[in-house]
């Protein structure tokens, strides 16, 4: 192509300069006038592309990172995506390998959380500091952080194994417990618990009797079912999980087992028997439908929320009640 011509002033308010690369004749602007100036300032510019060229690490992003040939030409494709489009194409493609549940937490955590704090950085330019910062932004429990980062850091990972980056910035990035105990465990004191229980009534008292005593999951209780009690030794067999909708058998062998039932758990499973015992298999129904529980959000926003704003009890979601 030759010097002739190489910089030039393409508009009143653009500089041109041409350039081949890669076999190519590239032809970029700069959004500049073309004083005297800004024509030396191109120059020398159009220079250092050529040296990086003739070594071979020219990068045409860093230069030219809005133009159409920054992606035709760079040497990792793949690293000029969006980090929201590269989790979204990650989570299709893994969406027939992995259960429904985890499945809608990974599209939560990529649509509400993920996307609006990294989506439109460049896969290329997500940085270690940027992911910290956010981090350090967080005000919920280390292992809500670290649920929603398994997203992020699974997809890079196979960025990096698939050459699309360089650096992983999610490596060797861990989000600690703030102190002995997370703080995501906010057990209720025997004040409290007696305040709510007393706050609810038919059903959904024996429900909440029922799961202080018990300890067992939301998700577990939901799913129990009439079959699952041994009156004769006074126990309950934990055999499911009711999990986004599906039922699921526990993730561990230790999620598998048997709960000897406390005397305020087993009068409260006596009293429900009136309720639910002829008209299925689940113990434990909605009382606003008289059919199964479909998830643990109608447990909070219409029985929960309410009992405890009447007892005027701090609120907790209904999974402290295991650890309560």
């Amino acid at each position: 192509m030759g010097n002739r011509g190489s910089v030039y002033a393409a508009s009143k308010s653009s500089i041109g300069i041409r350039f081949r690369y890669s076999g190519v004749a590239c032809d970029e602007r700069l959004k500049i006038p073309p004083t005297p100036r800004n024509i030396a300032y191109a120059k020398n510019l159009r220079g250092k592309i050529l040296a990086d060229i003739a070594k071979g690490v020219f990068d045409y992003y860093t230069y030219f990172p809005q133009s159409k040939k920054a992606v035709l030409l760079a040497k990792q494709p793949g690293a000029l995506e969006t980090v929201l489009s590269k989790l979204q194409a990650w989570l299709a493609a893994i969406k027939p390998s992995i259960e429904r549940s985890t499945y809608i937490s990974y599209e939560r955590s990529i649509k509400n959380i993920l996307g609006p704090a990294f989506g439109k950085e460049m896969l290329r330019d997500l940085s270690r500091g940027k992911i910290r910062t956010w981090i350090a932004e967080q005000t919920t429990s280390a292992k809500r952080i670290n649920n929603v980062l398994t997203p992020l850091r699974q997809m890079l990972a196979e960025a990096l194994q698939d050459g699309l980056i360089t650096v992983d910035p999610m490596h060797g990035i861990s989000v600690k417990r703030k102190g002995p105990r997370d703080d995501d465990i906010d057990p209720f004191s025997p004040d409290e618990v007696a305040a709510i229980v007393a706050e609810c009534e038919g059903q959904f008292q024996n429900f909440v009797r029922f799961a202080f005593w018990t300890g067992m999951r939301t998700s577990e209780l939901i799913a129990l079912r009439w079959q699952d009690v041994d009156w004769n030794r006074n126990v309950v067999f934990v055999r499911q999980a009711l999990v986004s909708g599906e039922l699921k058998g526990p993730k561990t062998l230790a999620g598998r087992r048997e709960i000897k039932l406390l005397s305020p758990a087993l009068e409260a499973l006596k009293t429900q028997r009136a309720f639910t015992q002829l008209r299925g298999s689940f113990v434990f129904h909605d009382p606003r439908t008289n059919e199964g529980w479909a998830g643990d959000k109608p447990i909070r926003e219409w029985h929960w929320r309410p009992a405890l704003a009447r007892a005027k009890v701090r609120y907790r979601y209904p999974y402290q009640t295991r650890h309560t």
